[in-house]
C-alpha cells in the first residue's frame, strides 16, 4: 500500500499529458479528502425547490412550475456540485420515471448528482498526432427524479476508501434536494421532508471549535434573523453562556444565562422529566384564583395516589404603589386543588385620609417542587 503521490519535476524534463493530469489529480485529492473527512456531505448553499404558479392553457387547471435554485453541494466522495443558474424541472422527465404510477398524494424525491461533460466549445488546435482533442472537462450536474421510497437510497450510500480522490462519473452519489407532488400530469407542490427523510445539509466534524474574537455563536440560519434562537459562548471579563433570541439590531436577548460561577438565570419557567427518586421543579407568577401548574411530566393522578409529593413556596408580589401608599399581604396559600389564594391590603392616607383599607386580589411568585417517590412502583 502506498500513500498519495505528489508530482515532481526537474529542468529539461519532457512533460507528457499524464504528468499534467497527475498534477490536477493531486490537487483534487486533498480537497476531496478534506471535504469528505472534516465535513459532513450535503447542501452547502441554495439548491431549494422553488415554485411558480402556472395555468394549463388546454384545461385551465392550476399547477406549479418547479425549479432548482442556484447553489453548491458536496457529495459523499468530497466532490463539489455547482449549479450556477436556476434549473426548471421538466415534467416529461418526471413522467418518464413515475408516469405509470397510480394517482397518489405522496411526494416523489428529487436528487442531484455530479456529471462530467464536454464543454460546448470548439476542439483545441490539431495536435502533433493529427487529431483535434478536447482540453477541458465541464464538472456539471444532473437532476434526477426518484420513485416513491427511493429517498432511502441516500442513507445506504457508502463513501470511498480513506485515501481515494473524488469519485468521477459513472460513479454516482445522490444528494436529496426535496420532494415534488404530482397531480393530473403536472407538478402541484413541493415539500422538504417526506416519510421521515429530509434534505441533508453540510456539517463539520471537530472536537474543538475556537473563536478568534472571544465569542462563539451558534445559530439556526446563515444570517442573524429577528426572533430566531442563538447560543453565545463569551469570554472576556464576564464569561458566560447565553441562550436567547435575536433582536432587530442583531443582538441576542437572553432567555437563559449560565455565569462563570455556575449561577443559572432563566426568563421563563423551569421544568424537567419524571423519574423515580427525582425532583422536578416549575416556577412562575400567578394571580389569585389561578391553578398552579405541575412540573412537566407530572400528572394529577400521580399526586393523588402519592407517587409524587408536592412542596409549594409562595412569595407575594408588591403591586405598583404611590410613594405614600401602604401595602400588606393578607393571604398567600394554595388549597388542595393547587389553586392560589392571594389577598393584599392597600391604604393611602395622603391620597384620602378618610378612605378605608382596601382589600383586593394579589399576585405571587410560585415555586412548585415535585418529589417522585419510589412507592407503588412510582416514576
Amino acid at each position: 500500500m502506498t500513500g498519495p503521490q505528489r508530482p515532481a519535476f526537474h529542468e529539461g524534463q519532457v512533460l507528457a499529458a499524464a504528468d499534467l493530469s497527475a498534477t490536477v489529480a493531486y490537487a483534487r485529492g486533498p480537497a476531496a479528502r478534506h471535504a469528505r473527512h472534516l465535513h459532513e456531505w450535503g447542501i452547502a448553499e441554495g439548491l431549494g425547490l422553488v415554485t411558480q404558479p402556472r395555468t394549463d392553457p388546454a384545461t385551465g387547471a392550476r399547477y406549479v412550475e418547479v425549479s432548482v435554485s442556484p447553489g453548491i453541494a458536496v457529495d459523499g466522495t468530497g466532490r463539489e456540485v455547482v449549479v450556477t443558474e436556476p434549473v426548471v424541472l421538466r415534467e416529461s422527465d418526471f413522467d418518464e420515471v413515475n408516469g405509470a404510477d397510480q394517482l397518489t398524494v405522496e411526494p416523489y424525491p428529487v436528487f442531484l448528482t455530479a456529471a462530467d461533460r464536454e464543454p460546448d466549445r470548439s476542439a483545441a488546435p490539431v495536435s502533433c498526432s493529427g487529431s483535434a482533442t478536447k482540453t477541458r472537462v465541464e464538472e456539471s450536474y444532473q437532476i434526477l427524479f426518484g420513485r416513491l421510497g427511493d429517498e432511502r437510497l441516500v442513507a445506504e450510500q457508502q463513501p470511498p476508501a480513506i485515501g481515494a480522490p473524488p469519485a468521477d462519473p459513472p460513479v454516482r452519489w445522490l444528494i436529496l434536494l426535496g420532494y415534488v407532488q404530482w397531480t393530473d400530469g403536472h407538478f402541484s407542490g413541493v415539500v422538504t421532508e417526506a416519510r421521515g427523510v429530509a434534505a441533508r445539509f453540510v456539517g463539520v466534524r471537530a472536537d474543538t471549535v475556537s473563536a478568534a474574537s472571544g465569542a462563539l455563536t451558534l445559530r439556526t440560519a446563515p444570517e442573524a434573523q429577528e426572533g430566531k434562537p442563538a447560543l453565545v459562548l463569551s469570554g472576556g471579563e464576564t464569561p458566560n453562556l447565553v441562550f436567547g433570541l435575536y433582536q432587530g439590531g442583531g443582538t441576542v436577548a437572553p432567555l437563559m444565562t449560565v455565569a462563570a460561577n455556575g449561577n443559572l438565570t432563566i426568563e421563563g419557567s423551569f421544568s424537567g422529566g419524571t423519574q423515580t427518586g427525582s425532583t422536578l421543579v416549575v416556577s412562575g407568577t400567578a394571580t389569585d384564583g389561578m391553578l398552579l401548574p405541575l412540573p412537566s411530566g407530572v400528572t394529577p393522578e400521580q399526586v393523588a395516589d402519592g407517587r409524587v409529593v408536592l412542596h409549594v413556596h409562595l412569595t407575594p408580589r408588591t403591586p405598583p404603589l404611590a410613594n405614600t401608599a401602604l401595602y400588606s399581604p393578607v393571604e398567600a396559600t394554595v388549597d388542595a386543588d393547587r389553586r392560589l389564594r392571594c389577598r393584599v391590603r392597600l391604604y393611602n392616607p395622603k391620597a384620602d385620609p378618610d378612605s378605608a383599607v382596601a382589600e383586593q386580589p394579589g399576585a405571587a411568585d410560585f415555586l412548585v417542587v415535585a418529589t417522585v417517590t419510589a412507592t407503588n412502583g412510582g416514576g
